[in-house]
């Protein structure tokens, strides 16, 4: 048993929550929290949905967690003044200086449609509890070995594409496992999305269950329900799930649901981390004996496959759009790298109830951005002239309408290169750089700053993982430090093109590693200067990337005024 296990054995992660309460009752620094509980306790606060700064010892990252990526506006409210009260940087890390693209107090929309906030403190944890506890939000589970938010399509009950609303059936989900200690300790994290939606938003894919929308007939009679995909997954050995042969009412969601938990929590690997995701354990034991397994467990019958109406991949909400109910619409607005000010996006939340109907809300997406719903044709135009709406523009370029960053060095133990501040400059210089076909409304260009994936660039058009590079530097064209060869160590990413979900799915190609970060973006001019000449009709960036070999890419590369060749990994 690992050593992060046995600390999990020795006391129940959920414990923590109470403990947290302690500690901040008596006013604990990460030191006395150290010495009371052991450096365990860092582990077990994830339960919490709380990770503790590496970087910045003595504050929290904190996750709320917004099961298909559904808030009311009273929630989304509560959150954004939580942010402006609580998360707030201090004064020897720059204050409201501290970043200069969103000022303080700012909080981070997520892949997996969770919203983030740094720089809080423990004694500020049980306010912030109590004030979501107020308007039905949590924080708990939203980090461990347990099950994470569940992902849904954000326009759920909305659009025209779904074939039933499953937002339901996420919640009841949701419900089930959060705070349910038989299976809140998992041999690792455990990620779910479900819908009802044709486009699979949800990313059913690359989650260790995807839920997506099917049809059956039985006993005469068609029912809708669910067709089940596992063992998806990024980062290291990166996996699309495998199709089961299985028809889920969704009245048996959560049996099945619970089911494959209890095979994972039986049979997943609890000694070796690395190897003890989901998709690790779908693939050895291959996705039939995987079937039975979870059918011994499951104590409703599970029929057989039906009809699959799952019709590729969308994943994108930007834009006005009408709803199915007859004069509103929903709107989509643009957060890059998803990060925006705490504010923000309660003035976002305030507009929803202003310019909405009394069903109005705000929704997560996946791709970083929101949605505010629900809004009456006449009040489209006043909900576009608010402030916010003006820097989280409905109508953004292709590059700025694709970019996803993870949290990056900034916060991150684990992150190699900085993400948050370069994905919103890169984006909105791309766009002013580059002339894309018209028809090509947005470019997914997703950056990681390691190999965990956060980002998720392996199913992106463009795709970029950290790395620290060693190059001339007598060849760059500002200071820098230099080791004893002259060598300087400067910030860099692998490179990959070509990735995708739906029907035609498939992980990116790393072209090129180790590129020097002053290299991309004259390097992503020459590709797009060549898909513009070469592409076919309605021939995708991407499709284009696949097409051709990547070594004709590197070679279109190497003609950028700073080619991709000049570093080499550090450490090489």
């Amino acid at each position: 048993m690992n050593t992060v296990e046995r600390r999990k054995q020795e006391k129940h992660p959920l414990d923590v929550i109470e403990d947290v309460r302690e500690y901040a009752a008596e006013g604990l620094s990460f030191d006395e929290i150290e010495e009371r509980a052991g450096d365990g306790e860092w582990e077990r606060l994830k339960w919490a949905g709380m990770y503790a700064h590496g970087k910045q010892r003595g504050y929290f990252m904190m996750r709320t967690k917004a099961p298909g990526g559904y808030l009311t506006p009273e929630q989304a409210e509560v959150i954004g003044e939580v942010t402006e009260d609580y998360a707030t940087a201090p004064e020897e890390y720059g204050g409201e200086e501290q970043n200069e693209l969103w000022g303080d107090a700012y909080l981070d929309l997520t892949t997996r449609q969770d919203i983030q906030k740094h720089w809080v403190e423990v004694e500020d944890v049980p306010d912030i509890w109590d004030r979501y506890d107020e308007v039905g939000l949590t924080t708990i589970q939203g980090c461990g070995d347990s099950a994470r938010n569940v992902l849904g399509c954000p326009a759920a009950g909305l659009d025209g594409h779904e074939h039933f609303n499953a937002q339901p059936v996420i919640e009841a989900v949701s419900d089930f496992f959060t705070n349910n200690r038989e299976y809140a300790n998992l041999p690792r994290k455990f990620k779910m999305t479900i819908t009802g939606c044709k486009y699979d938003c949800a990313q059913s894919q690359i989650n260790d269950i995807g839920m997506v929308p099917a049809k059956k007939r039985i006993d005469g009679e068609w029912y809708y329900g669910f067709h089940a995909r596992v063992g998806g997954g990024l980062s290291d050995g990166p996996r699309m799930a495998s199709q089961l042969d299985v028809f889920v009412l969704p009245e048996d969601a959560v049996e099945f649901t619970r089911a494959v938990a209890q095979t994972f929590k039986e049979l997943g690997d609890r000694n070796n981390r690395g190897v003890c995701r989901m998709r690790y354990l779908v693939e050895q034991m291959g996705p039939e004996k995987f079937e039975e397994a979870v059918r011994d467990r499951c104590e409703v019958d599970l029929r057989e496959a039906g009809v699959d109406l799952t019709e590729g991949y969308k994943g994108d909400h930007v834009g006005v759009h009408e709803q199915k109910q007859d004069g509103l619409n929903y709107v989509g607005f643009n957060v890059i790298a998803g990060r925006m000010g705490g504010d923000e996006f309660a003035e976002a939340a305030r507009a929803a109830k202003e310019y909405g109907t009394e069903d109005a809300s705000i929704r997560l997406a996946t791709d970083q951005n929101f949605l505010v719903t629900h809004i009456p044709d006449e009040n489209v135009d006043d909900l576009l002239a608010e402030d916010f709406a003006q820097e989280y523009k409905p109508d953004p370029g292709p590059f700025e309408r694709g970019a996803v960053g993870c949290t990056g060095n900034e916060f991150c133990n684990y992150a190699i290169i900085e993400t948050k501040k370069r994905t919103k400059r890169w984006a909105r210089e791309l766009d002013e750089r580059i002339d894309t076909p018209d028809d090509l409304e947005v470019v997914r260009t997703h950056m990681s700053g390691c190999s965990a994936s956060c980002a998720q660039p392996q199913i992106a058009d463009i795709g970029f993982r950290g790395e620290t590079v060693k190059v001339d530097a007598d060849e760059l064209d500002r200071d820098v430090s230099t080791n004893a060869e002259g060598d300087a160590i400067v910030e860099g990413m692998d490179f990959g093109l070509g990735g995708a979900l739906g029907e035609d799915n498939a992980f990116l190609d790393w072209v090129e590693n180790a590129v020097p970060a002053d290299a991309i973006i004259p390097a992503l001019e020459e590709l797009f200067a060549t898909y513009a000449e070469e592409r076919t009709e309605d021939e995708r960036f991407y499709e284009w990337c696949r097409r051709v070999d990547n070594d004709y890419l590197r070679d279109v590369m190497q003609q950028a005024d700073a080619p991709v060749s000049k570093g080499v990994a550090h450490g090489d």
